[in-house]
Order: structure tokens, then sequence, then C-alpha cells
């Protein structure tokens, strides 16, 4: 009997391993996110989804995985000097619609191509520092397949952009950790709700 999950720190390389242990091994790799969305955008119950777990449980040999994406970067500006984490994205160029926005972003970002699956919501928040008022438009997107990211020079150079793969207890975590910044906490007051939510849409 093999009965395998896999756990790492963040970045750790968590799916390339399982990958390469379902090939040596010759056990089925289950990625809980593939199960969850179905190929035209929906999912299944959350009783369906229960079951589905059970079965693959009750084999005798299976590996699971599932996780979130998101980017990490070391600032120094007027916030002060801090590694964040927060989820990928950007502006929308004039004429783009906000999906076609969202696209982009990721591609060059995290180098992933994705499906919207829906809007989680809007967040509108004042920087009293710097004077500026931004609108941040959140979706609920599905990983189709990853590619080349097209990070700019000031992406590679100045921020050092990464990508961090996590679950949603280590996003939770790092997300609190990286609070004890002023930037870290503004980001995490932001954005933790947005994690909450998505996580509510996935579980339903």
């Amino acid at each position: 009997m093999k009965q395998i999950i896999i756990i790492g720190c963040p970045g750790s390389g968590k799916t390339f391993f399982a990958k390469q242990l379902s090939e040596i091994l010759q056990i089925e790799l289950f990625h809980m996110d593939n199960i969850y969305w179905k190929k035209d955008k929906t999912h299944i119950s959350r009783e369906e989804l229960v079951c589905r777990a059970d079965e693959i449980m009750s084999q005798s040999e299976w590996i699971l995985d599932e996780n979130f994406y998101f980017v990490r970067a070391e600032r120094n500006d007027d916030f002060g000097q801090a590694t964040i984490i927060e989820t990928a994205g950007g502006g929308v160029e004039e004429g783009e619609e906000l999906q076609d926005a969202i696209k982009r972003e990721l591609k060059e970002e995290l180098g992933v191509k994705v499906d919207v699956i829906c809007k989680i919501g809007v967040v509108s928040d004042y920087y009293n520092l710097i004077h500026r008022h931004n609108i941040n438009n959140y979706f609920l997107c599905k990983v189709e397949f990853f590619g080349e990211k097209e990070l700019t020079e000031d992406e590679r150079n100045n921020f050092h952009l990464s990508t961090l793969k996590l679950s949603y207890e280590e996003a939770i975590r790092e997300y609190e950790y990286r609070s004890n910044t002023r930037l870290g906490k503004l980001i995490a007051n932001r954005e933790l709700p947005v994690l909450h939510r998505a996580k509510e849409i996935i579980d339903i």
C-alpha cells in the first residue's frame, strides 16, 4: 500500500517532486483543483467532492496535491523596506477588459495560462502616505498550464519577483508573518479577506 501526501516549505518543489514520484512508482497523482473544477468552468458540489475524495483515499495507492499561487517581492520605497507576499496582478491598459488584463498579468508575473472562474470582489483603498487611490478587482482563476514568465527588468532586478506556491493554510501563515511591516500589514489587511472569500467559493 502506497498512500502519499507531499509536505514541504513554500517553493520547495512539492508538485515537481510529486510528478516525479508518480512516474517512478507508477502511482496515480491527484490534483484537488482538477477534481473540483470542470472544463466548463463550473465545479462539482461539496458532496461530490467528499465522495470523490473518499474514492481516492479508499484506493491502495495515491498521491494528493492542491495549492494557490502568489508572488513574493522585495520592496524598498516610501513604505519602508520589506519582503511581501501578494496576489499577482497589475494595471489595466487602455482599451483592455478586466478579464483580459488579469490573464495578461498572470502570464507576465507567474508564466501561467488561466481560465477566469468568477469575480471575487472589489477592494477600494487609499494610500495616505503617497496620496493614491487604488481600485483592486479580484478574480478566482484556474491554472491551465505553466510557461515562461515575462517579467520587466524592474521586476527582476529591483523587486526580485518570484512565485510562491502555497496551500490555503500556508498562505494565511505567510501573510500573517509578513504583516510585521507597514506595507506587509496593509497588504494582509487588503488580501486576507479576499483569500478567505476565495476559499469559501471553492468550498461551496
